[in-house]
């Protein structure tokens, strides 16, 4: 009787099993992956996640290079000195300012307002979280020659 009792729970746990895989859909598991390496003027950027509704990227800035002066219509970013000292010019219609952004410190970039990032004194890693939007870019001044007119 103990050996059929067995065999009953085993097949009963079998089927419930079977049903189980048959009927319900695991959750889908991401696969490591190497991040895309963009070379750039300045630098390079490695986009390490690209998944909407966000992006994740790391900017790494060569001693003496500078970004474009620009701005983004709908992209949100913050960013996140890595290493390095970065020099952050941001400016709105009254002003602008000049920030250096030492490891660790943060800064919050909204839409529509004008930056622009500089290395000034050697390299320089940037974290950037933003949203999706990575064609997002009126560039108003650039020492690569790349301002659409």
């Amino acid at each position: 009787m103990i050996i059929m009792t067995t065999i009953f729970i085993l097949f009963i746990l079998l089927i419930s099993f079977i049903f189980y895989k048959l009927f319900t859909k695991d959750p889908e598991i991401g696969v490591p992956t190497v991040g895309t390496f963009v070379e750039k003027p300045w630098g390079q950027e490695e986009i390490w996640a690209n998944h909407h509704p966000y992006v994740g990227k790391i900017l790494h800035i060569n001693n003496g290079c500078k970004l474009s002066l620009q701005y983004h219509k709908n992209k949100d970013e913050t960013i996140r000195v890595l290493n390095g000292i970065l020099t952050l010019i941001v400016m709105n219609r009254e002003d602008g300012k000049v920030f250096e952004l030492q490891e660790g410190e943060i800064f919050h970039i909204i839409p529509r307002l004008v930056h622009r990032m500089e290395a000034r004194s050697g390299n320089v890693s940037v974290l950037e979280t933003s949203t999706s939007e990575l064609w997002d870019v009126v560039r108003l001044e650039d020492d690569y020659n790349r301002v659409q007119k």
